[in-house]
């Protein structure tokens, strides 16, 4: 009697996170995103972090030189990228010595076994081989001939050389692990066929490599069996993953068709800024008008330019972006046209970190321009609401009348999660202030009675002729003034038309608690962090611990205080030394704000705040 083998049954698993990491040239973003992506069609919940260097192309096997994507599925709530990983998938000795630390004990890691040569084992600076001493001995170490493998898997391939071919391992490691959770191969094969339609050879050896992989593992007896993580539990609707920076633009493209408007971008590329002008560059049948400029400077003035000629205008920028912008965001709210200024946070200062997070530039965002300068500062907190935070910029800025700072950071701009599609319908109306006919004693300084918002007025329209520029404006005609006592009412009238948005936004809200023991405050791209350890901090104990995100800055809502009032002690947690605790104690005094702060260019590991969060209840 012949006995046949069965396939066993995959483990179930409520979340995994994976972790690709190798040269900047291995393709590990490309393989990261094709596992997300696969996991979404498959209905997971999801969060990625792409870790990429700052260099161009730094030397091959560099420790300096290593890119990885991170991804966290689940078939629960998922709002970070996680923590430890469970499986690690290192392509060189530098991705394994600078990403070995993540792997929890007794997990899963695999390596190709051909990039571990003395060169590159130099080049990490190891003195012994890891995958013989004995320091690997706490994981389960899968050894692959990753490359060998897929030279033999290519060999009757026609058109390839041998750099492309090498350059394939990417998918034999993406193979691997689809067959280790459980998922298609389908959505990357068709991946292949549309991006490389045009090169059948790439198309055949992509897919051969894939399945190579694929059933490498299934006939691998290293690897005892598969996981499968069900599908989350989701509100009804279409989703699909969007990074921030797409998801910003988009957000963008909807304020434009709602308000009626023609979309200007006026923009100089910067890290990691500018897949916002790439993506909306794609969408020119929409009537977007997207400026390349020479510098920050000439990006800037040209959206000021556009708002003044009636567009809805944006600019976009990352920190040293908006130092040099800061004379013409002075322009703008003198001027008092509406403006949106994206930036999207890096580490600083000078070139800094440029492919890594921070929060460092909200004093900037307040505070950095010449005289008394107020505008609207706001923050979107994750990938798929950078979408709502967009449109909500724009339509601040045309219902006010004023420049918007729209804060971001690499975190949430490079990551991914998924997202409902909305359709313009679904958005919030915006009113306009422009104007398109004259008024009786009409004048350029004419303001709304609730907002102090000023009229629009566009030029070329006939009878709305007015001057404009930096100079400080007579409060009624707009003429130039140097009058002192008309100086000094300007100037609060530009910082009380900035206090009463706050009647124009929502109130704070807490999540798990409205009243407790502490409450913890964060802001901006730090949200799932935050939320996640929180949320298994009440779970794990008695306390009650509240949590209050602010998206809102300048003005903060109205209701602040009274939140703040409800708790015993209040931690802020921010990615900078201190920035937005400080504004808390100048605009609330009467409360004591503790702080817990991160500067090392990576979001909030949920140990570290719930260790925080032990030492104070």
């Amino acid at each position: 009697m012949i006995e046949t083998k069965t396939k066993p049954q995959p483990e179930k698993l409520e979340a995994v996170v994976i972790r690709f990491v190798g040269d900047s040239g291995d393709g590990m973003q490309l393989t990261g995103t094709q596992f997300s992506d696969t996991s979404a069609m498959f209905g997971n919940d999801i969060a990625t972090f792409p870790n990429y260097p700052a260099e161009i192309r730094a030397p091959q096997g560099s420790l300096y030189g290593v890119s990885g994507f991170q991804v966290h599925i689940g078939s629960v709530e998922v709002s970070t990228p996680g923590d430890s990983v469970d499986l690690l998938v290192a392509m060189n000795p530098a991705a394994l010595k600078t990403n070995l630390y993540a792997l929890k004990p007794g997990h899963t890691l695999i390596v190709d076994i051909d990039s571990f040569t003395k060169k590159n084992l130099d080049k990490a600076e190891y003195t012994t081989n890891p995958l013989e001493d004995g320091s690997l001995d706490n994981y389960r170490v899968i050894e692959v001939d990753m490359t060998s493998l897929t030279k033999v898997a290519l060999k009757d391939v026609v058109g390839l050389d041998n750099k492309s071919i090498s350059r394939s391992k990417n998918m034999f490691s993406l193979g691997m692990v689809y067959w280790m959770y459980d998922r298609s191969k389908e959505y990357t094969i068709d991946f292949f066929n549309k991006k490389f339609k045009s090169q059948l050879s790439l198309i055949e050896a992509n897919t051969k490599v894939l399945n190579a992989g694929y059933y490498y593992a299934e006939t691998l007896e290293l690897i005892p069996n598969s996981y499968t993580i069900s599908p989350a539990k989701m509100p009804a609707g279409t989703y699909r993953i969007i990074m921030g920076n797409t998801a910003t633009a988009w957000g963008f493209l909807a304020a434009a068709e709602k308000s009626g408007l023609e979309l200007f971008l006026g923009s100089y590329p910067i890290t990691p800024a500018t897949d916002i002008l790439h993506e909306l560059v794609k969408h020119k049948h929409f009537g977007v008008k997207a400026f390349q400029a020479e510098d920050e400077i000439a990006g800037i003035t040209s959206a000021i330019g556009a708002a003044f000629a009636g567009d809805l205008a944006i600019t976009t920028t990352s920190g040293p972006g908006l130092a040099l912008k800061g004379e013409a965001i002075g322009l703008a709210i003198m001027t008092e046209l509406p403006l949106v200024i994206v930036d999207v946070q890096r580490g600083g200062p000078s070139t800094g970190l440029p492919t890594k997070t921070e929060q460092s530039d909200l004093m900037q965002a307040m505070y950095g321009r010449n005289g008394e300068s107020p505008l609207i500062v706001i923050a979107a907190s994750t990938p798929s609401n950078c979408f709502n935070f967009a449109y909500e910029a724009a339509r601040l800025a045309l219902e006010h009348m004023t420049p918007v700072i729209l804060l971001t950071d690499g975190y949430i701009a490079n990551g991914s999660a998924p997202w409902k599609i909305k359709t313009v319908a679904e958005m919030p109306e915006i009113k306009s202030n422009r104007i398109t006919k004259v008024k009786e004693n009409w004048h350029p300084y004419d303001r709304d009675s609730n907002t102090l918002a000023r009229n629009w007025a566009v030029p070329g329209t006939e009878g709305l002729e007015h001057r404009i520029g930096g100079l400080e404006k007579d409060a009624v005609t707009g003429n130039i003034s140097y009058e002192p006592a008309n100086h000094e009412k300007m100037t609060e009238i530009r910082a009380e038309k900035i206090e009463r948005v706050k009647f124009n936004i929502p109130d704070l809200e807490t999540e798990f608690y409205d009243q407790g023991d502490l409450l913890v405050i964060g802001w901006g791209g730090t949200y799932g962090s935050i939320h996640s350890a929180v949320k298994h901090f009440n779970e794990d104990t008695n306390n009650k611990v509240g949590y209050a995100h602010f998206n809102y800055i300048n003005p903060m809502p109205k209701n602040t205080e009274a939140i703040l009032s409800k708790f015993k002690k209040i931690l802020v947690c921010e990615l900078n030394s201190g920035q937005f605790a400080s504004l808390l104690k100048i605009k609330h005094s009467k409360f004591e704000f503790l702080q817990f702060n991160r500067i090392q260019g990576l979001p909030f590991a949920n140990d570290d705040l719930i260790q925080k969060f032990k030492e104070l209840v």
